[in-house]
């Protein structure tokens, strides 16, 4: 049988993997094949550090989302995949790989998964997650100081030349494209319970 596929999308700092993860939670990680879209950017190596970090990794063309396409078909057709692991420091594509088995739902998350058409298309159901931009950017602030090691002054400068600008040419505009919209992320728990309820009952029509 050919596997669910979701789409989880929204601004950068919104919740999307708070709500990805309420949803394995949910529904049952065992049943589901969880992939990051971010862990489809493109390796930089061949740059030196300093034009590595001034790439404007907002925009679609900095995510090698062909493979993403090709390892989604994979998983439909049953076979399983080697998914990049990318380093956020370096910004590098490392040698490791995670192996994803294909399951019986494929969760899909990223900020740009909905502002590429054949990778929309691929998907069967499309959820956007926002979130007010004063409480993303906060959240962007503290993720990339904390985990990624970044300065206030660079992440500052990130938002203003890139981040926002993006967001508001790529993502917001993307909102359209989705099935039900989860104001306020993981934080909102009927919704998450409305979703998470309708996989289950889509995996029981299929019998697993």
């Amino acid at each position: 049988m050919r596997p669910i596929v979701i789409g989880v999308a929204g601004g950068t700092g919104s919740g999307k993997t708070t709500v990805a993860r309420q949803i394995l939670d949910r529904v049952g990680a065992e049943h589901i094949a969880y992939i990051p879209h971010d862990a489809y950017y493109r390796d930089l190596s061949h740059l030196p550090l300093e034009e590595r970090v001034r790439v404007n990794f907002d925009h679609p063309d900095s995510l090698e989302t062909e493979l993403l396409i090709e390892h989604l078909k994979a998983l439909r057709s049953g076979r399983p995949v080697e998914i990049p692991i990318y380093d956020f420091t370096t910004h590098t594509r490392t040698t490791r790989t995670r192996h994803v088995e294909p399951a019986s739902v494929v969760l899909v998350e990223g900020i740009l998964v909905f502002a590429e058409p054949r990778l929309r298309e691929m998907f069967d159901v499309k959820l956007y997650v926002d979130t007010d931009a004063d409480v993303r950017f906060i959240r962007r602030l503290r993720r990339d100081i904390e985990e990624r090691g970044r300065s206030v002054e660079s992440v500052c400068e990130q938002y203003l030349a890139t981040v926002r600008p993006m967001h508001l040419e790529f993502v917001e505009p993307s909102k359209r494209y989705a099935d039900v919209i989860i104001p306020e992320g993981g934080f909102n728990e009927v919704a998450i319970e409305m979703v998470a309820a309708r996989i289950r009952g889509m995996l029981d029509d299929k019998g697993v």
